[in-house]
This record gives C-alpha cells, structure tokens and sequence, in this order.
C-alpha cells in the first residue's frame, strides 16, 4: 500500500510540474533588473564580443531582441519566423527594434551569464542592454509585439 500511495504522489508533483512548466513557455515575462541601472561590466563585454549593442547603437535601435538558437534546435526555426515578422512589423516605428540571433554552440559563455538554461530562449534588452523581458520556448507575436511596442516609440512628452 505504501508503494502504490508513493508512486501516486510521485505521479501528481510530475504531473502539477508538467503543466506548470507547459504555461510557462512561450510567455513573455517582465524580468527583474537589479537596482544598478548600469549592466555588468562582464555581461556588457560578452554582449559587445557577441555583436550585441553594435547595431542598435550604429542605427538608433531602442531595443533588441536577442535569441539563442542551435542547428539542432527544432522550434527555433519557429522562433526565427515569429522574432522576424514581428521585427518587421516595427521596422515602421520611430525606433524600430534590433534582431540578434546567436547560436548557443557558439557563445555559451553569454549564455550562461544569463542564463539559458533551455533552447529557444529569447530575450528583449533596451538600449542600455538591460533585460527588460525573457521568453522560453516559442513566443507568441502578439505578447512579442506588446513588449516591444513601448520601447519603439519615444517616450510621450508631458507638455
């Protein structure tokens, strides 16, 4: 009895973490920057030495959306599709949005400092290559375009 008791609890926590980790992908969620408005000097190096910045910088970008992918990554593709279209849609914006994309395989260190932990992750930095969201798995265009809409547009003046 206390074996089939044990392997129904085992079941339930798989199960209560299978559908947890399933709402979770694909959402994009606001991340929590530290209080220090300025990017550690270590992760600034990585993001320079990744190409990161560059861009945005060179083309009045006010923010990017970098994403990790591999060739052996299936639903990157899917990543690419959506991450592109909706960079497209933008491109009309006042400051439209940069695309990175970086191969895992070839930038783990970055990856590491922040923090893939799974393929596709996708991240939107503003310009002072902040994260301000982060995406794991495919996201959806709409919460992609919501996230960035605001950092696309110069800020509202209050005269």
């Amino acid at each position: 009895m206390t074996g089939i008791t044990l392997l129904i609890v085992t079941l339930l926590v798989a199960v209560a973490f299978g559908l947890w980790w399933q709402r979770r992908q694909g959402r994009v969620r606001t991340t929590r920057g530290s209080t220090d408005s300025l990017v550690a000097d270590e992760r600034r190096r990585l993001l320079a030495a990744a190409g990161v910045g560059s861009e945005a910088a060179a083309s009045h970008h006010s923010a990017t959306v970098l994403h990790f992918s591999a060739d052996w990554c299936g639903p990157c593709a899917a990543v690419r599709r959506v991450v592109g279209q909706v960079v497209q849609d933008l491109a009309d914006e006042p400051h439209p949005p940069a695309e990175v994309e970086l191969d895992i395989d070839e930038y783990p260190a970055l990856a590491k400092e922040l923090g893939v932990l799974s393929l596709p992750t996708t991240f939107i930095l503003d310009s002072d290559l902040r994260e301000r969201f982060r995406v794991s798995g495919v996201p959806a265009a709409a919460d992609l375009r919501a996230a960035l809409e605001p950092l696309s547009r110069p800020p509202a003046s209050n005269s």
